[in-house]
């Protein structure tokens, strides 16, 4: 993992461009972006903070855009009741103003992994600017908070998860667990009438 920050640092921004674009196009097995910039910024003080954010911000945000494109055509696997639940979380967002943008910023300006939120914009097949506007601001934000913090909050994170790979993989599960949990909400009854009632727990139709 050092060689890859030691290679692509030697390109300085552009490589840590090239970097978060690869890393947020994948669905699982990656360390949160704000890591990575982190590392980078550890290895390179004279980085500047801010640019390093909008660089890492608009990387992060590109390969979230591949994310989301190719979880869309993994939507005919899903069930139709589940199917239907998307829908109805994408038509509301929709009727809202700013729908789409405040969900991606409240979603971006924290440091947790993006990748489910993206995946689940893809089985929606939400097609609206406001994701990725919201998703960018929230992002710069976030990476310039947890970039200026870097020792004070990297170091303790990975102690707790003294092995980052069961670390990775234990922050995607969660995240899975997540988009089961709201896919199985019965989104209409809940915006209609307020009423939580949950779908039977099944993603996937083969």
């Amino acid at each position: 993992m050092l060689d890859i920050f030691e290679i692509f640092g030697e390109l300085s921004y552009f490589g840590i461009f090239l970097v978060l674009i690869a890393v947020n196009a994948s669905p699982l097995l990656m360390p949160p972006s704000w890591i990575i910039l982190t590392s980078f910024y550890l290895l390179d003080p004279t980085l500047n903070i801010i640019l390093l954010s909008i660089v890492g911000a608009t990387g992060s945000t590109i390969g979230r855009y591949f994310l989301k494109k190719i979880s869309g055509l993994f939507r005919k696997f899903v069930g139709e009741e589940q199917k239907s639940n998307l829908d109805i979380i994408g038509d509301y967002l929709n009727r809202k103003k700013f729908g789409y943008v405040i969900a991606s910023f409240l979603f971006g300006a924290t440091p947790l992994p993006s990748n489910m939120l993206f995946i689940t914009y893809g089985l929606m097949r939400a097609k609206n600017v406001g994701i990725y506007i919201g998703f960018w601001f929230g992002r710069v934000l976030s990476y310039i908070v947890m970039i200026y913090f870097g020792n004070t909050v990297l170091k303790p994170f990975l102690e707790i998860f003294e092995d980052r790979l069961l670390g990775i993989l234990l922050v995607d599960a969660v995240g899975i667990v997540v988009i089961i949990f709201f896919a199985s909400i019965n989104w209409s009854l809940l915006i209609t009438k307020r009423k939580l009632k949950f779908a039977k727990p099944k993603l996937w139709r083969f």
